[in-house]
């Protein structure tokens, strides 16, 4: 019996309710009940169990996953609490299935934003250990210099973190443009270590995360190739081994 349970925010996670992170906000505010009582923080599930979110009955319906691709305006927010955020990128799409973004672009940024129903490939995707790489193209208000490039590339200290940015590839494109490919994703990552070397960002523009690229207009979204999920698949087997072994070898130090 112990192997058909399931913890609540598996569940909603893997029928494409949401996210866990946003199951264990549900959770946490008291508007999930199973079998109508409200649950603790991880609390497992039996598959008679029945589950309700905000008094409406979730169940395990669901037909193939949809993976989406993405190219975010300026202005809208990666939100799918529609209640709250007017601009939010769930009302923008109306896709006809619930699906939730994989991660954050911003409000004042554009570009490649990755979206879905389901729920384990987002934790893949998110897990921070992965080293997956994200692509932008930044425009700064004023020229860009050498000195510039070397420490946006070498690391920057985020005091308020206490951590230092992780080694980066940077590249100068024109005067005012350059291309960042960051392996990690901290708040306003960029703009922040901008902010550090006195540059302001004018524009910022995601074009690639991990082997997916950015080639729809502006406002369109497309779903994944089925070349793009076999890939992206593959690159989430090899990380989630590499993270496998650090750890093995991290606990095996004396």
């Amino acid at each position: 019996m112990e192997n058909n349970l399931k913890r609540i925010n598996k569940f909603l996670s893997e029928v494409g309710y949401c996210s866990r992170r946003e199951a264990d906000k549900l959770i946490e505010a008291g508007r999930v009940t199973i079998n109508g009582t409200v649950p603790e923080m991880g609390t497992k599930i039996a598959p008679n169990d029945v589950v309700h979110v905000d008094g409406n009955e979730i169940k395990n319906t669901k037909e193939a996953f949809v993976y989406l691709a993405f190219n975010k305006p300026v202005g809208i927010v990666c939100t799918t609490d529609t209640s709250v955020e007017k601009d939010n990128i769930i009302d923008y799409i109306n896709y006809p299935k619930r699906i939730f973004p994989i991660g954050r672009l911003d409000k004042p940024s554009e570009g490649l934003i990755l979206l879905t129903d389901d729920g384990d490939i987002v934790n893949k995707i998110l897990r921070g250990n992965n080293d997956h790489e994200k692509e932008y193209i930044v425009k700064v208000d004023k020229p860009i210099s050498q000195t510039f490039i070397e420490r946006m590339g070498g690391g920057i200290p985020l005091a308020d973190l206490n951590k230092t940015t992780k080694k980066c590839v940077v590249e100068k494109l024109s005067t005012y443009e350059f291309r960042i490919i960051l392996t990690q994703g901290l708040n306003r990552q960029i703009r922040r270590m901008c902010e550090y070397l006195n540059y302001e960002v004018e524009a910022l523009q995601r074009i690639r995360i991990m082997n997916i690229k950015m080639d729809m207009p502006l406002g369109e979204y497309r779903e994944l190739t089925e070349q793009e999920f076999t890939q992206l698949n593959i690159l989430l087997e090899d990380s989630a081994k590499t993270h496998n072994k650090k750890a093995e070898t991290s606990r095996r130090k004396p």
